[in-house]
């Protein structure tokens, strides 16, 4: 019989960080929905179709990273996986967005260091303990 190993401090945070993450892109994403026919909205973007689609992507997102958060919270590896990949793919993204935009790309910077810190978080020894117990 294996033996259960505490859920470390750093996934709950991980955890946590990814919810409200997820909280945040469902709530942006209805909000742009709505707003996608405005007129003021829709040019900048391309058009409202471009709008709509960008809404239900991040809508989609969000419920998945709500849903896989708790994941992580039971200790269940492909939640693990998943979120890596979301940050992985999220330092990248902030790295391209960074280096684009050399104005003011503090943001994007300290979208980076989250992203690192629950990388690191997620694959400590302590957590990889939590996760394979």
């Amino acid at each position: 019989m294996s033996q259960h190993t505490a859920r470390p401090a750093g996934v709950t945070i991980v955890a946590v960080i990814a919810w409200i993450s997820g909280a945040i892109d469902i709530v942006v994403g209805t909000i742009l929905f709505f707003q996608a026919s405005a007129i003021a909205i829709a040019p900048q973007w391309g058009g409202a179709g471009t709008v709509y689609t960008s809404a239900i992507v991040s809508i989609v997102l969000g419920l998945i990273t709500v849903i896989v958060a708790g994941g992580l919270l039971r200790g269940n590896t492909a939640a693990r996986l998943i979120i890596t990949v979301v940050q992985v793919l999220s330092i990248i993204s902030s790295l391209f967005v960074a280096v684009a935009n050399m104005g003011n790309p503090v943001g994007e910077w300290l979208s980076i260091l989250v992203s690192f810190i629950a990388l690191m978080f997620l694959w400590s020894k302590r957590a990889s303990a939590f996760f394979n117990s």
